[in-house]
């Protein structure tokens, strides 16, 4: 796989929400979407194998989301991903990374309007030295407690490319 592909999508009907401050699973005109409050931080977790063909390289994630009702302010998201592997990690407890933030992104004028952002991941640490062929999550939240826009963010898609 040549860097600049595609390696992995998920929707929101593929989130495995976590036991507390989970997004909820919503509809808008028949588009299934995770709704993140706008007063507290909330996440969404999606598992996924890293594709065999991934060739080790840092990963960007983009994030394709709306605004339930804001026209205006900013958004903030966080991501961070938790290495499975071989015998790399206990599945009893967590071990996300560190997360890699994209703050205030301007949200679009028009609610339901869909914007694309992405966080860069280099390989190694940032990623929790995630190799081809591993199983992983990835866990999407909402910095609601440092952005300022209104209402509900709906996360659509959630895109893993190399890059």
């Amino acid at each position: 796989m040549a860097s600049g592909d595609t390696l992995l999508i998920f929707t929101a009907l593929h989130n495995e929400p976590p036991a507390s401050a989970c997004a909820t699973i919503d509809i808008r005109n028949q588009h299934p979407v995770l709704d993140f409050d706008e007063t507290s931080n909330e996440s969404a977790v999606f598992s996924g194998i890293m594709p065999r063909s991934y060739a080790g390289g840092g990963v960007t994630v983009y994030l394709h989301y709306a605004m339930t009702s804001a026209t205006s302010g900013t958004v903030d998201w966080d991501a961070a991903f938790e290495r499975i592997g071989d015998q790399q990690q206990n599945i009893d407890s967590d071990g996300f990374a560190a997360a890699k933030s994209v703050n205030d992104t301007t949200v679009p004028a028009e609610s339901g309007l869909v914007d694309v952002l992405s966080i860069a991941f280099a390989d190694g640490a940032e990623m929790d030295s995630i190799a081809a062929g591993e199983g992983f999550r990835l866990k999407i939240t909402r910095d609601a407690a440092s952005d300022d826009a209104a209402g509900d963010a709906e996360l659509l898609f959630v895109e893993l490319k190399e890059t």
